[in-house]
């Protein structure tokens, strides 16, 4: 029988952020306590742009915005926050945040040597670029592999693909 595998890559539906960060422009605007404040959120490629004229009211609309995307079911992982929040721009406070998408070689380093450690010998993976393939012969190891990796504490949202 042949091996089975899949791949472990970081994606986001587009589409799906797209929805999200449209909700949270209509709720901002029809929200009594972002009136007269400025507040507005876009999203420009893989950016998302927030502004108000308030530190407060700023951090408020990253708020709708995660709300949104926790709604649609976009991992917050995804969200790339700066650590030192808004920065003021002449009048107004602006905070962008852009979208992460891949697992970076740090965290697929600590992906594949997690897997190794509790898999030994049934479970082989390799590095792709910015995706790990894990293969095996039981495809239950390979369940038991997702199931490890939900339950770790990683700082990249993990998505599935390519099962064979």
């Amino acid at each position: 029988m042949a091996d089975s595998s899949f791949d472990i890559a970081s994606t986001y539906d587009k589409q799906e952020v797209a929805n999200a960060v449209n909700a949270a422009a209509k709720e901002i605007a029809n929200r009594y306590d972002f009136k007269n404040v400025g507040a507005k959120v876009e999203l420009v490629g893989e950016v998302i742009k927030m502004e108000a004229n308030t530190e407060d009211r700023c951090k408020a609309v990253l708020d709708v915005v995660e709300t949104w995307l926790i709604k649609r079911h976009v991992s917050l992982k995804h969200l790339d926050v700066p650590e030192a929040g808004p920065r003021l721009s002449g009048k107004e406070y602006k905070l962008d945040c852009p979208l992460k998408e891949g697992i970076s070689s740090e965290n697929a380093k600590k992906i594949t040597k997690l897997i190794r450690e509790e898999f030994p010998k049934s479970v082989k993976t390799q590095i792709q670029g910015e995706e790990v393939r894990v293969t095996s012969k039981s495809r239950d190891d390979l369940q038991a592999v997702q199931r490890l990796l939900k339950d770790a504490d990683l700082d990249v949202a993990l998505t599935y693909t390519n099962y064979r």
